[in-house]
């Protein structure tokens, strides 16, 4: 059975957060079933963890290399776990992966939240005599639950955040298996080599945890059409992002309004979309030299970086249940970004008017968290709001304010612009019609090779859809040196294909070559 995470991001924390992953350097079924039980419980809803048998941990990092698991001594434990998850009540059925890492043997043990918490184990559970308890996740490390902290626990019984329930409306032509397999390519998962045809669709779903087992037969998870569907908002209604410009501001005169193209789509589409939209329609840089340096600073009048979280944060918190969009609303002094419901109410009013770190006990969506997590557009662990307020600091911006109500109903976040940017009118950036038709003319992988033209490099600045893999690369200053050889290497692909690619860009209009092709260079045009 294929591990939908690579490995290497695995154990490198890329993939998941640390305080979701335990390290084990051996087979310890008593210390290992606590953990199974306090990932099955999820009290924080996190979305459950994974247990990593045959590596060291060090600060809360794997020890490399890895000391591996005997293979000998797979088959034996496979049988123990059998019978040691019939002694979870009620019964609960973690799933084991045998990896490779280091030229060793490793398991992997995903759990996933369970359906039927509260779950309890015995806590010795290879002792004859057995005393069960509950247990969850207290920082890094599995505890009995007292007090408040049990009967909250009880409280999450049977109570399965809306990303993570079955929909018996989802069906599986629902799911795009182009989409899919883009994010599994996307997270170099081994599963994107595997045959979606047919009913393996399904055994695809199953093994990434996106079904639910149901007296009628399997359901799809709700999450699996937030990611992999062409149409959610088919399933969930107002799932989409609504931009609106005033460019005299919305107070000034509200009758001055531009309405930019609804954006719809899969999550992560949906980011990239309305970031292009960003970018293509506001962000602005400018150069300011420093007296007595060389070394000049660039200034945005909206840092990409703190935007691209607001826009993430959005769509991760969402509630998906309530039918309305997310709305972006731009000005000539700020850009507002309206999502509905609220912030979680374990977060406290002080700290949203504070707007510096919402540490929220529950997580709306946490099983779609974990994909955006995969593809690098969150950190997680409330670290957005830290983010936003940082890059605005770097930038010298004034920091981002927050606004809901009593009952939390809402979400709005207020980016201020830069200083040096702010006019009695919002000035659009120059040629934006012209990028539009030329993303229209292109695919996802050319219209990259397009940016990676014009801005003569690939940085952070440059839009990169989630299925279209990248390496990172040293920034090259100069159009000049951007040729087939350089992105075939940053693209990930065969110089052929950025050949193929080249010739029908030219085609179309978007770029034309300057020079001979021996010492000529790419140029878009204008």
């Amino acid at each position: 059975m294929a591990f939908h995470i690579n490995i290497e991001d695995l154990l490198n924390g890329k993939a998941v957060e640390n305080n979701r992953l335990d390290y084990k350097e051996g087979w310890n079924p008593d210390a290992i079933y606590r953990t199974i039980c306090a990932f099955a419980n999820d009290f924080e809803d996190t979305g459950g963890g994974y247990i990593v048998v045959g590596v060291k941990e060090e600060n809360g990092r794997a020890v490399r290399p890895v000391m591996g698991v005997n293979p000998q001594q797979i088959e034996t434990i496979e049988k123990e776990m059998v019978g040691y998850n019939n002694l979870i009540q009620p019964y609960y059925q973690p799933r084991l992966f045998i990896e490779e890492a280091d030229g060793k043997n490793i398991l992997i043990i995903k759990v996933i939240a369970g359906e039927r918490r509260p779950y309890k184990v015995p806590d010795f559970i290879t002792a004859k005599q057995k005393n069960w308890n509950y247990y969850i996740r207290y920082n890094s490390s599995c505890i009995v639950p007292k007090n408040e902290y049990e009967e909250e626990l009880r409280g999450l019984a049977n109570r399965v955040p809306f990303d993570d329930r079955g929909n018996a409306d989802i069906k599986i032509t629902d799911i795009s298996t182009s989409i899919l397999r883009d994010h599994l390519v996307s997270v170099k998962s081994a599963l994107a080599n595997e045959d979606m045809s047919g009913e393996r669709l399904w055994t695809i779903l199953d093994q990434m945890d996106l079904t639910e087992q149901t007296p009628d037969g399997p359901v799809i998870r709700n999450v699996a059409a937030m990611m992999f569907s062409e149409h959610p908002d088919k399933f969930f209604k107002y799932s989409q992002v609504e931009i609106v410009i005033f460019p005299e501001g919305r107070e000034h005169n509200p009758n001055n309004m531009i309405e930019l193209p609804v954006i719809k789509g899969p999550v992560p589409y949906m980011i990239r979309d309305t970031m292009n939209a960003l970018k293509v329609n506001v962000i602005r840089k400018s150069i300011r030299k420093q007296k007595f340096d060389e070394h000049s600073i660039p200034t945005y009048n909206y840092p990409y970086q703190a935007l691209e979280e607001a826009v993430v944060n959005s769509l991760y918190h969402r509630d998906y249940q309530d039918r309305e969009p997310v709305e972006i609303t731009m000005e000539p002094n700020k850009i507002s970004i309206l999502s509905f419901s609220g912030p979680n109410h374990t977060i406290s009013m002080d700290a949203i008017h504070e707007a510096k770190l919402l540490r929220s006990r529950r997580y709306r969506n946490r099983r779609l968290g974990e994909f955006l997590k995969e593809l690098d557009l969150t950190e997680g662990r409330s670290t957005g709001i830290p983010t936003i307020q940082e890059e605005l600091a770097n930038n010298g911006s004034p920091a981002a304010t927050i606004e809901t109500d009593d009952a939390r109903s809402y979400f709005i976040i207020d980016i201020p612009c830069h200083k040096d940017f702010v006019g009695d009118v919002l000035v659009l950036n120059e040629g934006e019609n012209a990028i539009k038709d030329v993303a229209k003319k292109l695919t996802d992988r050319q219209m990259v090779i397009y940016e990676i033209i014009a801005h003569g490099t690939l940085d952070e600045t440059i839009n990169v859809p989630v299925n279209v893999p990248v390496n990172v690369p040293v920034n090259v200053p100069v159009n000049i040196s951007i040729n087939v050889t350089t992105l075939a290497s940053w693209l990930m692909v065969t110089e052929k294909t950025i050949k193929r690619d080249l010739s029908a860009m030219q085609a179309a209009g978007v770029i034309k070559r300057v020079g001979s092709d021996k010492t000529g260079y790419w140029e878009v045009i204008q």
